[in-house]
């Protein structure tokens, strides 16, 4: 895209607090982006090349929506976390292997993609994160979520088509947990413990591509008790 057209987008974003860059071969934040620190609030820049986040991106306060899916970018800056507004922040397929400490400050954030990234240990800063909703994992190399990791507060946490071999019991006492996607991992049938069919709020476990029979599932201690909170919620939405 040539250097006229993201003029006028960035024209454009001044008064309707929207920038959309999609696909535009870009390979850096353009340099005029600055000016729009006071009205941004909403940065797509998607389908691009960008391969890092300038440490400027801190100043722009009103932020609430970041979309960089599709890109090249292998670490996010410290200054993240100055998004105090942020509320949905999509990264998918990029580079990723962990996120800054900052990151616990984003305390606006309901919805963060990091699928398809380089994870392989579910990153510990988005348990203190208490407005999560959703957190999607899926398609990293994630191996383990620590036996140590703290509360999360997410509702939804896709993990599909990770290496997930077993599930720490803590799992079970995350509050808010009602839909966990652990399709095509390395599972056990051990993995899924008694206390966590039992003592969980999951009301849908999606754990189908493991390495164990869909018999043994529906035949885990356990395993009527989750379907009492799946049956539940079937009939709460219908």
């Amino acid at each position: 895209m040539g250097n006229s057209n993201v003029k006028q987008h960035l024209e454009t974003a001044e008064k309707t607090g929207t920038l959309q860059l999609c696909d535009s071969g870009l390979k850096e934040f353009p340099d005029n982006l600055q000016k729009l620190s006071k009205n941004l609030r909403t940065l797509d820049f998607s389908n691009n090349k960008i391969t890092h986040i300038p440490h400027s991106i801190g100043s722009f306060q009103f932020l609430k929506t970041i979309n960089l899916n599709n890109n090249k970018i292998d670490t996010l800056p410290s200054e993240i976390g100055s998004l105090k507004k942020l509320e949905t922040l999509s990264l998918e397929n990029n580079l990723l292997r962990q996120l800054p400490p900052t990151f616990t400050s984003l305390s606006h954030l309901r919805t963060i993609n990091l699928g398809g990234n380089g994870f392989r240990v579910f990153p510990e800063q988005l348990c203190d994160l208490k407005n999560l909703d959703a957190i999607d994992l899926s398609r990293n190399k994630i191996v383990e979520i620590l036996p140590t990791t703290n509360t999360c507060h997410t509702i939804e946490l896709n993990l599909n088509q990770n290496q997930i071999s077993t599930l720490p019991d803590c799992i079970a006492e995350w509050p808010r947990l009602k839909v966990l996607r652990l399709e095509e991992n390395c599972l056990e049938i051990t993995a899924l413990t008694p206390k966590i069919m039992k003592q969980s709020k999951i009301s849908l476990l999606a754990v189908d591509g493991n390495v164990f029979d869909m018999k043994k599932f529906n035949n885990l201690d356990g395993y009527e008790e989750y379907m009492e909170r799946y049956t539940a919620t079937k009939k709460k939405f219908n």
